[in-house]
C-alpha cells in the first residue's frame, strides 16, 4: 500500500483522459458514471457535517442518480454554508487530492484509502439502492486493488482522478441548465440563498471557479507526475 509506482508518461495521461471525458460526454455512458459523482457528492457533504460538528443522520441515493444526506444541527451559519458547498465541490476537491496521492507515486495507495472511505460511507447509506451503488463501486474498486499489477492500478488510478476533475464542473454546468429551466429550486447553490441572503448563482459562479481551479491544479500534478 506504499510502495510508489511510476506514472505513465504524457501521451498516456492525456489518452487516460480523453476517456474519463468520454465517460461523461457520452450520455448513455455518463447515465451510469454520474452514480459516482452522486456518491461523491453526497459523501462531500457528509464528511464537511461531521468536521464542522453537525450529526450525520444517513445518505440516501436514488436510481435518477440524485441522493440526499440529512444531517442535524444549526440550519444556519458558517457550518450549514460548508456543508452544502461541500457537494458540488466534492468530487473536484476528491480529484485533486487523489492527483496529489499520484503525483506523490502513492497511486495504488490511494486507491485503497478511496476503497476504506467507500467503506466507511456504506454505514451511512440508508436506502436498498444506496447500498447496491456503494457496494458495486466498492468490488470493483477492490478488484483493481485486489488483482491487477501496480502499472494497471496506476492508470485506472489517474483515469478515475481525470473523471473526478472533469465531471466537477461538468455537474456544475448541468445544475446551472436546470436551474434555469426552474426544475432545481432546491438545489445547494438556492440553499445556500436562502440562509445567507446571497443569490443562488454567485455561489454557483464560486463552486464553478473553485472546480476550475482544482481541475487546473490536479492536471498540472498528473501532467508533471
Amino acid at each position: 500500500m506504499t510502495a510508489t509506482t511510476p506514472a505513465p508518461d504524457e501521451r498516456v495521461t492525456a489518452l487516460l483522459a480523453l476517456v474519463a471525458l468520454g465517460c461523461i460526454a457520452w450520455a448513455p455512458v455518463w447515465r451510469v458514471t454520474r452514480h459516482v459523482v452522486t456518491v461523491v457528492h453526497e459523501g462531500g457533504h457528509g464528511v464537511v457535517a461531521l468536521l464542522v460538528g453537525r450529526r450525520l443522520s444517513g445518505i440516501r441515493l436514488h436510481s435518477d442518480s440524485s441522493g440526499l444526506t440529512v444531517s442535524r444541527g444549526r440550519p444556519t451559519g458558517p457550518g450549514m454554508v460548508l456543508t452544502l458547498l461541500a457537494g458540488y465541490l466534492g468530487p473536484s476537491v476528491l480529484g485533486l487530492l487523489v492527483a496529489a496521492g499520484i503525483h506523490s507515486g502513492h497511486a495504488v495507495g490511494t486507491l485503497w484509502l478511496l476503497l476504506i472511505a467507500l467503506a466507511l460511507l456504506l454505514l451511512q447509506i440508508r436506502n436498498l439502492y444506496g447500498l447496491w451503488v456503494v457496494l458495486v463501486s466498492g468490488a470493483a474498486l477492490f478488484a483493481v486493488t485486489r488483482w491487477l499489477d501496480p502499472t494497471t492500478q496506476t492508470a485506472v488510478a489517474q483515469t478515475m482522478c481525470s473523471f473526478l476533475l472533469l465531471a466537477g464542473p461538468w455537474s456544475l454546468v448541468d445544475l446551472q441548465r436546470s436551474r434555469r429551466a426552474g426544475v432545481a429550486r432546491r438545489s445547494d447553490p438556492d440553499q445556500l440563498a436562502r440562509i445567507t441572503r446571497v443569490p443562488g448563482t454567485a455561489w454557483w459562479v464560486l463552486m464553478l471557479l473553485v472546480s476550475l481551479v482544482c481541475l487546473a491544479g490536479g492536471g498540472m500534478l498528473l501532467i508533471r507526475a
